[in-house]
């Protein structure tokens, strides 16, 4: 099992611990309140979400990781998700090490 892959299984033990929300509403709502501490956000994002939340989590100082295809973070969550958060520092920095 190579690092994308366990990083991936981070994020799917992440949601399970309820460490983790997803969905563009609710992520854009963290990073705001800064509750988020790293959001993984689709490789094959739109054009206009991606320019959202690279703007957003740049003025907001949120670091932003785009390592994963849609497919892949949608597997890994169980759900249909382009975007998603960590709220949680050891899962944040777990997935920085990992990546």
């Amino acid at each position: 099992m190579n690092n994308k892959e366990r990083a991936l299984n981070l994020l799917g033990l992440a949601q399970r611990a309820g460490k983790l929300i997803s969905g563009e509403a609710l992520v854009l709502q963290s990073v705001r309140s800064n509750k988020a501490k790293i959001v993984c956000l689709a490789s094959d994002a739109s054009d206009n979400t991606s320019k959202q939340f690279l703007n957003k989590c740049e003025y907001y100082d949120v670091p932003l990781v785009t390592a994963f295809t849609r497919d892949q973070i949608s597997h890994a969550l169980g759900k249909d998700r382009t975007v998603c958060a960590l709220m949680d520092d050891g899962f944040m920095h777990s997935l920085q090490k990992l990546l």
